[in-house]
């Protein structure tokens, strides 16, 4: 068997929060404050009493990556994802445990990461290529390829100040992108960008995963990890929940993520950096409450409420469907609705409201993946497995029937019966059929 391409044992990564850095007059104040800093921990039972508390954002993680294989890391914001990839990338050095990676290292942890913005984009792909560690050469035998890759032709020298996020990250995931190395770390490339630019991205690291190169993958569209990576890394609070084929992983993310939610969920999570933050997500029987139940035979109601944080915003809601095994039923979103397509929204909350009409859903547990969509093309935030609710039984009310309805769909089908002289004449005549009961009857009923 292959040595690993990245090897990762006991690591531990603790931060300090609210801590109150001292201000030093002197240089003999700054130098025997690090001399004794030491001795301060000891007394303070392995805490600085002057630093706060400690947080403790990777602990004790340990996982390896065959060369050729990509690893998709899950999990909640805030669960670890970000922090570990630095780690990798050896941005930041690891409080405890050791990292072993083999070859050589392009990561894309943020959008613009690396860049100057007075610089132009030609610039700035020569400024960030040499920082992967891209050499003249190279960068001039790629560099036609690089622009082609971005589609920013026209923009090309333009100070990069003036680009909007998705043609930074289109630039900057072009140049990583091209690198050749031997390890690929990608965090959320795809959470800004165009329908067409992702399909982009999702085909070159494919290929770069053909080509025998490592790729590790942290997103939260899971749609794209299940048909990208190969393993699969679930993170919470910090440590490692799953880890084992990527449909695996994202199952026990999905059951995770029905265990702590309910049918209403309230979101922490402001993400001042974005123009909007999903606030609250509802599935709840039309006209009822959150705590209200949910069945076959029943309508029921998606509620999405959105903080929007700038003026006359071009934005949508789209939401996904996934049964508990994470096969995607029905999508939907706001800007389908003629009406809404284009409405631009005023800075504030707003809530939007998708009717599901009764007996589509077969009985079962089911999660929404909400996205927000700027101009209808630009993703601006993803929740995967953001609120998880159940579908409960209803009877069919048919005396004899005592199987089970099978299927991820349920729906309530018209059913018409004609009477026929032979096989073909219904198809050779256009014979009317004549309406009967559209409700199912048991297996060997007389029609």
């Amino acid at each position: 068997m292959s040595r690993p391409a990245i090897k990762v044992e006991g690591v531990w990564k603790e931060y300090t929060v609210g801590a109150a850095h001292p201000r030093h007059s002197t240089f003999y104040d700054l130098l025997s404050h690090g001399l004794m800093a030491p001795f301060r921990r000891l007394r303070g039972a392995g805490v600085d009493a002057t630093s706060g508390d400690r947080f403790q954002a990777l602990r004790d993680v340990s996982f390896e990556v065959r060369p050729g294989e990509v690893l998709g890391v899950v999990g909640r914001n805030g669960a670890g994802k970000s922090t570990l990839l630095k780690v990798l990338s050896r941005i930041t050095a690891p409080s405890r445990g050791r990292v072993s990676l083999r070859g050589r290292v392009a990561s894309l942890l943020e959008v613009g990461t690396g860049f100057h913005p007075e610089l132009s984009g030609r610039e700035n792909i020569h400024l960030n290529a040499t920082i992967l560690g891209m050499g003249k050469a190279e960068i001039a035998r790629k560099f036609d390829q690089i622009v082609a890759f971005s589609g920013i032709e026209r923009f090309l020298d333009t100070p990069v100040k003036r680009y909007s996020s998705g043609m930074y990250v289109r630039l900057a995931f072009a140049v990583a992108a091209h690198v050749e190395a031997d390890i690929l770390l990608i965090d959320e490339v795809l959470a800004v960008g165009d329908a067409e630019f992702q399909k982009r991205c999702l085909g070159m690291m494919g290929e770069v995963a053909r080509d025998g190169r490592t790729v590790v993958f942290v997103s939260h569209n899971l749609t794209a990890m299940r048909n990208l990576c190969s393993e699969g890394l679930l993170l919470s609070n910090g440590r490692v929940d799953a880890s084992g084929s990527i449909d695996e992983v994202l199952r026990q993310y999905a059951f995770n993520a029905a265990g702590h939610t309910g049918a209403v969920v309230d979101i922490d999570e402001a993400y001042p950096e974005k123009i909007a933050a999903l606030r609250r997500v509802a599935v709840v029987p039309q006209g009822g409450a959150g705590g209200d139940s949910l069945s076959v035979s029943a309508p029921f109601q998606i509620s999405t409420c959105i903080e929007v944080r700038a003026e006359h915003v071009d934005l949508g809601v789209f939401v996904s469907c996934l049964d508990a095994s994470q096969n995607c039923v029905f999508s939907s979103a706001s800007f389908f609705n003629a009406k809404l397509n284009g409405a631009r929204l005023t800075a504030g909350l707003h809530e939007f409201h998708c009717s599901v009409p009764a007996h589509l859903l077969n009985t079962g547990d089911y999660t929404l993946d909400v996205v927000l969509i700027r101009n209808r093309s630009e993703i601006v935030l993803t929740e995967s497995a953001v609120v998880s609710f159940h579908i409960e039984d209803a009877p069919t009310g048919i005396d004899g029937w005592h199987w089970p309805i099978q299927g991820i769909v349920r729906p309530q089908l018209g059913w018409t019966k004609s009477k026929i002289s032979s096989p073909r004449a219904a198809f050779q005549t256009g014979v009317t059929p004549v309406a009967t009961s559209s409700t199912p009857k048991s297996p060997g009923a007389s029609s």
